[in-house]
């Protein structure tokens, strides 16, 4: 049977890498599949991982029906035998349900790949309307590494270094990104809590008030 599948996972623990995998997989069985994305960090119309592969996709603007796309391709002689959408965090509720329908009414697999919750720990509309809908869900297996070496659960935004709690939902940006940028980082719920970043971390060990006091 056909099925709605979310994989989820914080930021850097593979997903894009797993979804690149499925198509490859299928499309070396002579399978044929259409992939959306949005906001990809390649840059539009693609699907990237950090290993550094790559590969053309259809981008899904917030206002694409992804039902309609699919029925269009068919009726117009196009092949499609699953779907793979990644970054489906960033997708309208209603293009949810159009995922929905294709399953449903198509017969394909829909494979959506995506974060859970934002920088703020809430969760995205597109990623609860999957957890609301999706016929199986699977955590990533890769586990993200806080900077302190315990699993990463939580994403943070920083600016400069600091991380952030207000502002935009979707701010497109990467990890490892130089400090004065936008840019995120995965942390332990503690440190998400403590709102301790990798740099902020490294300026408290740097600190005069806690370097060892010589007496000489």
């Amino acid at each position: 049977m056909p099925e709605l599948v979310f994989f989820s996972g914080t930021m850097d623990c593979g997903k894009s890498t797993l979804a690149l995998q499925i198509a490859h997989n299928r499309d070396a069985r002579g399978l044929q599949g259409v992939i959306f994305t949005r906001d990809d960090r390649a840059g539009e119309g693609k699907l990237s991982s950090r290993l550094g592969l790559v590969t053309d996709a259809v981008e899904a603007p917030r206002d694409m029906d992804l039902y309609a796309y699919l029925v269009t391709q068919l009726s117009q002689g196009g092949k499609a035998d699953y779907v793979i959408v990644d970054e489906a965090q960033f997708l309208a509720p209603e293009q949810i349900d159009q995922l929905a329908r294709i399953v449903d009414d198509l017969s394909l697999d829909v494979f959506a790949f995506g974060i859970t919750t934002d920088f703020r720990t809430k969760l995205f509309p597109g990623s609860q309307r999957l957890i609301e809908l999706a016929d199986r869900l699977e955590q990533l297996q890769v586990e993200a590494l806080c900077w302190c070496g315990a699993r990463a659960t939580h994403n943070a935004r920083t600016v400069g270094g600091e991380m952030v709690v207000e502002g935009e939902q979707v701010v497109v940006g990467d990890v490892n990104r130089p400090a004065e940028e936008i840019g995120y980082e995965v942390l332990c719920r503690r440190h998400h809590r403590r709102r301790m970043t990798s740099a902020s971390a490294r300026a408290g060990a740097l600190s005069p008030d806690v370097l060892p006091v010589s007496h000489a």
